[in-house]
């Protein structure tokens, strides 16, 4: 990895962050507030929730295993990748490189931010080559983006052939992990004191049942944070959801019920599906749903439709041709799709 400074861009580095009234006083015991320019009824929402979040990041340090300094809160998982161009990529100048098929926010956001996205395809049973990845790079290549499992695929990526990555390139790798918690395979988080160009993105919306709420982590080294926490806007993270998260990370067993039924689910939808004659073929997965091919997807997508039954079409993406994506419902759910498409 070359220096952070050279991979941060320089108006980022040199940055002066906006400091809030309750950073200035952090550290203290205070008792009457009167520098916010706040209501002082209605409490508590009247009073601006912690910018940095630290009892949350506290709670969070003990589920994950990660240090404080090491996490990063956002505003779903959008936040982080919206604040890594900004923080990483010159607009015009430089750009990114991605596994294709895979989340549609990395290549908006590069949009968004003017900068130039490479997709590199996975092959034909949607592995990826990291060799073929580096090679995609060049002296303006500021991130790589692997999911893992991915979206819309559902597979898990090779973790050889990530940590080739990680290791091989001198910039910024961002893996996202957002169904990390339904795999097999484990987090790449234990890699992050050794590897300090590696960030990892987690969320609260998928196993932790919470989409809701629009939380997403971040963990890299401490200076990449400080980073991200110079560049967020002050209360990123607003009170309600900070305290729905506390309390849903308070039985974190009861996440590990929910993810056991849905794997089982998985199962028994999948197997379904291979009995069906407008289904071609199935592909692997570690993630809350599956991608099938069908004979025809926009029909049947319709057809489910308008028996309100809404999955995902993927026919348009790379490589999912004719695919449908389909999200792992509850029981009674998942037998109101099998019988519709049972009668197709």
């Amino acid at each position: 990895m070359i220096s952070l400074e050279k991979l941060v861009r320089p108006n980022i580095w040199s940055l002066a962050p906006y400091s809030s009234a309750r950073d200035e006083y952090s550290g203290k015991e205070a008792h009457i507030f009167l520098d916010a320019n706040e209501n002082p009824y209605n409490a508590p929402y009247n009073r601006y929730p912690d910018p940095l979040q630290r009892e949350l990041k506290a709670r969070l340090t003990k589920v994950k295993g990660v240090p404080e300094n090491m996490i990063f809160l956002g505003n779903g998982s959008d936040e982080p990748i919206d604040l890594s161009y900004r923080i990483f990529c010159r607009p015009g100048k430089d750009n990114v490189v991605a596994i294709a098929p895979s989340y549609g926010m990395y290549a908006v956001c590069a949009d968004i931010n003017d900068v130039e996205y490479r997709p590199v395809l996975l092959d034909d049973n949607y592995e990826f080559s990291a060799d073929r990845l580096l090679a995609a790079c060049d002296e303006n290549t500021k991130i790589i983006w692997l999911c893992s499992p991915n979206n819309p695929t559902g597979n898990s990526l090779d973790r050889d052939e990530m940590l080739r990555v990680v290791e091989h390139f001198d910039g910024i790798v961002i893996i996202d992990e957002a169904y990390i918690d339904f795999a097999q395979q484990k987090s790449m988080r234990p890699e992050l004191p050794t590897h300090p160009n590696l960030i990892i993105l987690q969320t609260m919306s998928k196993a932790w049942g919470s989409a809701a709420i629009r939380l997403g982590m971040a963990f890299a080294s401490p200076e990449i944070i400080a980073i991200y926490n110079k560049v967020k806007y002050p209360y990123n993270v607003n009170l309600l959801t900070q305290q729905q998260a506390l309390k849903a990370l308070e039985d974190p067993f009861e996440v590990d019920k929910w993810v056991k039924t849905l794997l089982t689910e998985r199962y028994r939808v999948m197997q379904a599906f291979t009995e069906l004659p407008i289904c071609q073929q199935i592909f692997k997965t570690d993630a809350n749903f599956f991608l099938a091919r069908m004979t025809d997807a926009k029909k049947i997508y319709d057809y489910l439709v308008d028996k309100g039954i809404i999955v995902r079409n993927r026919s348009r993406i790379q490589l999912c041709d004719n695919c449908l994506r389909i999200t792992i419902g509850t029981r009674t759910e998942n037998n109101e799709l099998l019988a519709a498409l049972r009668q197709f």
